[in-house]
């Protein structure tokens, strides 16, 4: 029987387990990642309207959610999809933040991009297109903002540690590594999502490792299950998509989730959570 093992090692590195810097955790506003903290990020894939994401914020934030997500740049596979409001959306999510509290992530594509996100956003986003793009990893880590890093959709487990490194190299350890699903011949869901990814991590760096299950399944009945089992995994959280009305999203509606649903996942998070904390 093949025998198979991590044959990669991060001792070097400076996102290595061995090289964890004492008392490691991101704060951003209070809110802490890492150690033995649980966060949810959770809103729309794109941000599309001032209701659209007022509404959602004030849901999400109403149900547990720590952060909010919107797109504003989006890397779509047609050119003739919605590809985001770009630099207008920015007015909009500064107003949400305002008035609900919650801290903001939203993605940068490309140099330009990451000097007008970084001004405002509170979280960096580098999408799965972009995990192999290393100027921006290194200007990512050359700001100050904590970045969170999506596992390219064909990239190993080295990889996405070697990207991660790229912006640790310029100075910024702030990195959130995000498992957000692979592509294998398995043709029923978006992409498959590499649960096995997590503890495999875990061992590997101190970064914190959360799990994205709406961009892994692209089915909205699949988020729950798939949530439950990252948390119960070991991961640091979860980043879901949420619409105010998702049927008529311009963007992965179907793969959001209502409010109703996602107050109801939240539910169930926080019960698994609280066992994990208190084994009997």
């Amino acid at each position: 029987m093949r025998k198979y093992s991590t044959k990669f090692k991060t001792k070097n590195l400076l996102i290595g387990l061995d090289n964890k810097p004492k008392n490691f955790v991101i704060d951003i506003n209070g809110i802490k990642i890492a150690g033995k903290n649980f966060i949810v990020i959770a809103g729309p894939c794109a941000a599309e309207s001032k209701n659209q994401l007022l509404s959602t914020a004030r849901a999400v934030k109403k149900s547990g959610a720590n952060v909010f997500r919107a797109g504003l740049f989006k890397p779509r596979t047609s050119p003739y999809n919605f590809g985001g409001l770009g630099e207008k959306g920015l007015e909009l999510l500064k107003l949400v933040k305002e008035q609900t509290g919650l801290p903001i992530i939203t993605e940068a594509m490309s140099l330009e991009q990451l000097n007008l996100v970084s001004d405002f956003a509170d979280i960096i986003q580098i999408g799965s297109r972009n995990m192999y793009n290393y100027p921006l990893l290194i200007a990512a880590g050359k700001q100050k903002k904590p970045v969170l890093l999506k596992r390219g959709f064909s990239a190993t487990i080295e990889e996405l540690l070697l990207a991660a490194e790229y912006i640790a190299s310029q100075g910024n350890k702030k990195i959130i590594l995000c498992e957000r699903g692979i592509r294998t011949f398995a043709d029923y869901t978006r992409n498959t999502l590499d649960l096995s990814a997590v503890p495999i991590l875990k061992k590997l760096t101190y970064l914190p490792v959360i799990v994205d299950p709406s961009h892994a399944t692209g089915q909205r009945e699949l988020i729950e299950p798939l949530s439950l089992a990252g948390a119960a995994c070991g991961a640091d959280g979860l980043m879901v998509e949420v619409h105010n009305c998702p049927e008529k999203a311009l963007s992965d509606g179907q793969q959001s989730l209502s409010f109703k649903e996602f107050k109801r996942l939240m539910k169930k998070i926080k019960k698994i959570i609280k066992a994990l904390k208190n084994p009997k």
